[in-house]
Parts: C-alpha cells; structure tokens; sequence
C-alpha cells in the first residue's frame, strides 16, 4: 500500500498540462540554480585542517568531490520541485476519499489495485526476453517472481498517474510558483506554492517534508569533503616522513606497511567462509581465491589504517570541519501503544516491522531497556512494513486488533517469536494464544478497520526519514544503533541534554 501512495503522490507528469489547473508565475522569476538548493548547513571554514604549518583550505577538495557535490545539490533541486506535486497529490486524495466518504486505503484499492491489470506469464516472459543482457543472470524461472512483481508495480504507478490526472482535472487546484524554491529567511517559509481546495501548500510544507532528505545530503557532502582532507592529511605525513627517512613514499610503505601484512592462511579462508557461508554461492574450494583475495585487502587496508594513525599521533594536526547538526523531528505519539510514563524524561519511538528479524532482535533490547529506566523512559512503537515483507501489513493490523483489547505487548511478543508464521490463519491463531476475544478479533482483522490506522504510521515515518526497521528516535533525534548499547547511549545522552 504504502509504494502505491507514493506512486499516486509522485505522478507529476500532468503538472503543467491538466486545463483545470491555473499557473501564476511573477513577473521575471526564473528556475532556481542549483547553487540555491538551500541545503548547504553551516558555512565551510576557508581552512579545513593544518598539518603543523601546513594548511589545508577550500581550494584543496578535488575536482571529483566538487562535482558529486554539485550532482548532490541537484538532487535537493529536483526533489523539492517533486515535492510540491506530491503535496498538491496527496491533498487531493484526501480530500477524494472524504468526499465519497471512504478511507484513502479503500479509495486506492478501487481505484488503483482493482484497475490494475495483473501481469500474465506471456508478459513476464517477454520483458525477461527484452531485457536478459541488463538482468543479473539466471533462468527466467529464477527470475519470473521478480519480473512479475516488477511490471505489476509499473502498471500500479501507471494506473495511480491516471488517477492523479483525473484528480487534477476536476479539483481547484492552484500553483502560484513554476517551481518550488528554498526559503531565503524564516518569514519566507509562509510563502505559498500553491492552494489546493482552499487550503495553501506553504514553503514551510515542503521544507518540513525535505528535512531527513536534505540531511543525508549534508551528511554526504560532510563526508566527502572529509574524505579529500584526511587522504591529503594522510599523504602530506607520508612524503614528511618518506623525507625524513631519505626514502620514496614507495618504499615506505613497502617497509612499514605491505611488508607487515600478515599473510591470509587456509584456516583463515575457511574460518571466514563457515561464518559466511549462508550469504555465499559456491563451495569453499571454488571461492577460495575470492575469498583469500578479499582477505589480503582488507589486511592491507587495515595495517595502511594503524599506519596513518601512527603518524598522526606523531604530527600536529588539527581539523576545523564541523558535522551538520542533525534535524530534531516533532513525531506524533498519541494513540499508539507506549510503556512508561508521559511525563518521561525522554520518549523513544521505535518504528517496527513485525516481520523483520533486526526488530525481533531489537525488542529484545528495549524490552531490558524499558524495565533499566523505569518511569524516566516513555517508549512508544509504530509500524513500518516494508513492502518485501508479504505479511508485515497484516501482521501491524493484528496487532492494533490485540491492542484494541488491552493485549498489545502479550500479542506482538507471539509475532516476533514466529516471524516466518504470520498468514491471516496464523495470526488468528496467536489472539486464541493470547486470550482475545476471537469473533471481535477476526473480525476487525478481516475488514481492514485498522489498514488507515497502520498507513498513518508510514505516512508518519516517511515523514521523517524511516526507510528501514527498526528505525528509533530518542526525544525526536535518530539513533543510529538500535542494538542494547546504541539504545541506551542515545538515552543517556537525552538524558543529559534535558537536565540541561
């Protein structure tokens, strides 16, 4: 459902063509550069590092880096124009849905899954035909699940464009703007794009939208720039020291890197190939070479690594670059299943999928989490299933069923326990388990009360930045590790932060 949404939301492609919508451009504004893609953070320091006299500037980043930058910045271009059609698409389904007085699930099933045509085994085979020398390899019958799961999802995003255009064509909608352009103050952000229905699309909506997007980007630009300065941190120590040797920067490292190498043995390359072996195709003997290979260089980059490192801790070296800060996000937590009190000082909310081994293995986590903290800790889960899992929707419905009658925890402990077991009959069969009422469980179960309930929280998370489970955020900020110690760090540091 939730791949289906976006498609709706993406079509933009009757944008600038449906008659019904009216365009008001002012007078000379012209197509945002890339330059003004309003994500570059905070200023770059003219000096990035120094090497005892040496400095490192601007001027030094590479030509390759300055260039995926640029591609980066385009990217925030794009994606804000996108943005504003997905908005004016989303707002239109809404309000489509209010009108015929269903759900935006069911309008979408009618008009979307229901008009879609599946794809037939004649059609698979002939985009498999079409398309073998681009494919990763294998027969078509290796390939035709995924072929067919492929086109269906084409004609999905096909019949979604129609339905988009169909939308624009009868509604009132109005784009004041050609393009959506980054707000150059905080009093800019009220600027409207464009009213749909009466109610206006502000820059401040679209900004909102970009937050997780446009940090990644700054992310990526940090660690690019980052990258240029520690290789030329790393080679100024090199010749220094290859001078001070009356060596070549060649022969340096021959003696006190490759010569120090440890050489990869059979046992290694079986050791690593048992440890693997589920994620390898082909038998030891005939990965062996790869296996060896992949070995050497990692030992090679690992003793370059202590190299540099010990160099470093021998020179003066300092570095100015600063990582962008990342975005704190405001996450809705009312009417979802939550342990601990309100009044906490942190709230830890844990988007899930209850098909997904890393979640079963992170419950784990807050399980002794939530139990350590007590009442200074409010943890509060919503659902993200991924549209790989085929019953992770279902599963999250279940769940809201469970909660429904008070067994949240109880119901969604037998879910992470039997992650391979969760079709319809299995799912019923864990609320006996659990003690629910079963008529009033299958039968919410069976007519989807709670699909709306579930896409509120992929909505929620797309929102801010989910694109994978478990994805937590401590007091509104990510945490990258969900793992027991990830968890309870990020805690802590909440922690300190509010007492501050």
């Amino acid at each position: 459902m939730k791949r289906t949404l976006l498609a709706i939301a993406l079509s933009v492609a009757a944008a600038s063509s449906v008659a019904a919508q009216t365009v008001v451009v002012s007078a000379g504004q012209a197509a945002p550069k890339t330059e003004d893609c309003g994500c570059e953070g905070r200023p770059l320091p003219e000096v990035l590092a120094t090497i005892g006299g040496v400095k490192i500037t601007k001027q030094d980043i590479s030509d390759a880096t300055r260039k995926r930058i640029e591609e980066l910045r385009r990217q925030v271009t794009d994606a804000r124009r996108r943005e504003l059609d997905l908005q004016i698409n989303s707002r239109l389904l809404e309000a489509e849905a209010k009108k015929r007085g269903v759900t935006t699930t069911k309008l979408l099933e009618s008009e979307v899954f229901a008009k879609t045509q599946e794809p037939t085994e004649a059609d698979a085979r002939a985009f498999y035909d079409a398309n073998r020398e681009r494919m990763s390899g294998g027969s078509f019958e290796d390939m035709k699940a995924d072929v067919v799961n492929y086109l269906r999802s084409q004609r999905q995003s096909e019949q979604a464009q129609k339905f988009a255009e169909a939308m624009r064509a009868a509604a009132q909608v109005k784009k004041t703007v050609a393009e959506a352009t980054p707000p150059a103050t905080e009093a800019d952000r009220a600027r409207v794009f464009a009213t749909v229905g009466g109610l206006d699309i502000t820059s401040a909506d679209i900004e909102d939208s970009l937050r997780p997007f446009v940090y990644a980007v700054q992310e990526q630009v940090y660690d690019l720039i980052k990258g240029d300065v520690d290789l030329k941190i790393n080679d100024t120590l090199l010749n220094e020291e290859a001078q001070k040797r009356s060596l070549t920067t060649r022969a340096l490292l021959d003696s006190d890197v490759a010569a120090k190498v440890p050489a990869v043995t059979d046992a290694d390359a079986q050791k690593f190939y048992d440890e693997n072996k589920a994620r390898i195709n082909g038998d030891f003997a005939r990965v062996k070479p790869q296996i060896v290979a992949y070995l050497r260089e990692q030992a090679e980059r690992k003793a370059m690594s202590d190299f540099a490192e010990r160099l470093r801790a021998a020179a003066q070296v300092q570095t100015f670059l600063t990582p962008p800060d990342p975005p704190v996000y405001k996450i809705e937590t009312d009417d979802q299943p939550s342990k601990g009190s309100e009044k906490a000082l942190v709230t830890l909310v844990v988007f899930t999928d209850f098909q997904c081994p890393a979640c079963a293995q992170t419950q784990a986590a807050l399980d002794r989490i939530t139990a350590e903290y007590g009442d200074r800790l409010r943890l509060v889960l919503r659902d993200y299933p991924l549209s790989q899992h085929a019953d992770a929707e279902k599963a999250a419905e279940a769940a809201e069923a469970a909660r429904e009658q008070g067994k949240y925890w109880e119901y969604t402990a037998l879910l992470f326990q039997n992650q391979s077991a969760l079709s319809a009959d299995k799912l019923k069969e864990y609320a006996t388990r659990a003690g629910l009422d079963r008529a009033k469980f299958d039968a919410a179960l069976d007519s989807g009360r709670f699909a709306d309930k579930v896409q509120r929280d992929i909505n929620d998370g797309h929102k801010v930045g989910v694109n994978s489970t478990p994805t937590a955020f401590a007091n509104g900020m990510r945490v990258r590790d969900t793992l027991y110690d990830g968890l309870k760090a990020a805690i802590e540091a909440a922690l300190k932060s509010g007492a501050r």
